[in-house]
């Protein structure tokens, strides 16, 4: 007779609630660790006893995909119990491998409750030999006509049709939502393949008498036309590419034409009133509309070898200064300072705030000790504080400037920036 199914005697004494005992070669015993067998009300199988249950990441195969009744009953006897004291008990236990995961705890118990019907990596049962004597007829057979008995008999051994599987509408609803909510992940590849397919091929007509005039050109050996690059042409273009500062013509703003030199090349502040009578006393009544600033950097390459160039910097006061530097001068403007009051703005090309801090770097000059504008806070501007007293903290300010306004010159408009 074939060795009874160790788990469906499991899972059937669990069911019924029944009681579970232990034993060892001395008899019984109090504890799973000391027992060698799992008495169940049906008989005493072996707590290393290979089941039909297999293991999460294997095929089920072979008895080693499989867990023994020790790890199953475990998994049920600590149901409630923490994750710590579980894999405590599992290791007092010896099952160092083997064991029920925690992540597989809840739906093994739940099979072993009956609260699962079935589950997809539970084996067949095995089959029980027959002892009926062969050539017998089958226990509920009644005699027919000889004709008739093949295809009685078949009918009779036949297996029943398999039952139809019916999805569960909580399980459907369940499975729609999570559809709904998934994300497609997408790669630099995908997201360069876009939605719909493009078609190069008018770019590659449009070009295609000029790379066959190129390649007979190399062929034959004609050196192509250079142009001379003209020296005055190149000079202009040079003072083209040197950035712009617009400030504020208010005369209360603590960054005017009078002071804004010595602040952003000498990194010193001193107060508007004091520069003007300090450059009256000089014979300079009254400031330049333009003043060009001198800005050392220090580059330091792989080798640690230091090198140190000088930018130039223009600050205007007004769109008049602005007028001299040409057509294109807004394309060279990269910062406008502020104090905070739209009517600065009116004159300039970008008359709404929040439009011209899109195009340009905005810098709002403050005192230290001032309290929050709620002006300027969609404006997308930052703030530069000025310590009314400590002139010592202004390098730091300065190089907080130049800083700021170096990033935002490298990530729009480059072309500006010096190496």
């Amino acid at each position: 007779m074939a060795s009874p199914d160790v788990l469906s005697a499991l899972r059937q004494t669990i069911k019924s609630k029944a009681d579970i005992s232990f034993s060892n070669a001395q008899g019984p015993c109090s504890s799973l660790s000391a027992a060698t067998h799992i008495v169940l009300p049906s008989g005493s199988i072996p707590k290393s006893a290979e089941t039909r249950y297999g293991k999460a990441g294997t095929t089920g195969s072979s008895p080693q995909d499989c867990y023994t009744a020790e790890a199953l009953y475990l998994a049920w006897s600590l149901r409630d119990a923490a994750v710590a004291e579980y894999m405590r008990q599992t290791r007092e236990n010896g099952l160092t491998a083997g064991y029920v995961s925690i992540t597989e705890r809840k739906t093994v118990v739940d099979w072993l409750e009956g609260r699962i019907p079935d589950h997809d990596r539970i084996g067949p049962a095995p089959e029980v030999e027959s002892t009926t004597p062969p050539g017998s007829p089958p226990r509920n057979f009644r005699a027919l006509p000889t004709a008739t008995q093949k295809s009685a008999a078949a009918e009779v051994t036949s297996t029943p049709a398999k039952r139809r599987y019916a999805p569960d509408a909580h399980d459907i609803d369940i499975v729609k939502k999570i559809k709904q909510a998934e994300v497609e992940l997408r790669d630099r590849s995908t997201v360069l393949r876009g939605s719909k397919p493009n078609n190069f091929s008018a770019v590659r007509t449009t070009y295609a008498d000029k790379l066959k005039k190129l390649r007979e050109a190399s062929r034959s050996g004609v050196p192509q036309p250079t142009t001379t690059p003209d020296p005055k042409l190149q000079a202009k273009k040079a003072r083209n590419f040197q950035p712009i500062i617009i400030i504020s013509s208010s005369p209360t703003a603590l960054i005017t034409m009078h002071n804004v030199k010595r602040f952003l090349q000498e990194s010193t502040f001193e107060h508007s009133q004091e520069a003007r009578a300090r450059a009256a006393a000089e014979g300079n009544t009254r400031p330049e509309d333009l003043i060009a600033i001198y800005r050392r950097r220090t580059h330091i390459d792989s080798s640690g070898k230091e090198t140190e160039t000088q930018a130039k910097y223009f600050v205007v006061d007004s769109v008049e200064a602005l007028s001299k530097f040409g057509a294109d001068a807004w394309d060279r403007v990269v910062c406008v300072m502020t104090t905070g009051q739209a009517w600065q703005f009116r004159p300039y090309k970008w008359n709404e705030p929040r439009q011209l801090f899109h195009h340009v770097k905005g810098i709002y000059v403050t005192w230290s000790n001032d309290p929050p504008n709620p002006k300027i806070k969609d404006w997308n501007v930052t703030e530069l504080k000025i310590d009314p007293h400590r002139r010592h903290v202004d390098k730091a300010a300065v190089a907080q400037f130049w800083k700021t306004l170096d990033a935002w010159i490298v990530a729009n408009k480059p072309w500006l920036m010096k190496a």
